[in-house]
């Protein structure tokens, strides 16, 4: 398997693997990074890519208390999972509070937003349907 490098377009430079046969990730390490870095002081939110392949996406993302992301969907299955702090995870269908350690699925094309109740840290895991 090809090993990818790609960072995202603002994030600083930097290597990390983003893909391969084994990717081990340190959350810690990049919840600090995140926290470190200038768009966490600038803006609502930050977010790093901790995998990437034609199968799979898990993004790190952390948000801001009382900062809002706004209502979206996606072409994929999703998956939220708390690291740290206190989201209110909103569909359709209703309001979610998650806290550390809870996890919410969704189908894809399910509009979602999320807003932060405390200042918080998840991971998104994106799975795209054919």
């Amino acid at each position: 398997m090809k090993k990818s490098n790609d960072p995202t377009p603002l994030r600083p430079q930097g290597e990390r693997l983003l893909n391969a046969n084994l990717v081990e990730i340190d959350l810690n390490k990049y919840i600090q990074q995140i926290k470190d870095e200038v768009t966490w002081k600038e803006s609502d939110l930050n977010s790093i890519t901790l995998f990437k392949s034609d199968s799979m996406r898990i993004v790190l993302i952390g948000i801001h208390q009382h900062a809002t992301i706004k209502p979206h969907q996606t072409n994929a299955v999703i998956s939220v999972q708390v690291l740290e702090g206190e989201i209110n995870f909103k569909t359709d269908e209703g309001e979610h509070i998650l806290n550390k350690g809870n996890m919410i699925t969704l189908q894809p094309k399910i509009q979602h937003s999320v807003d932060a109740i405390q200042e918080s840290f998840f991971l998104l895991t994106t799975v795209p349907t054919a």
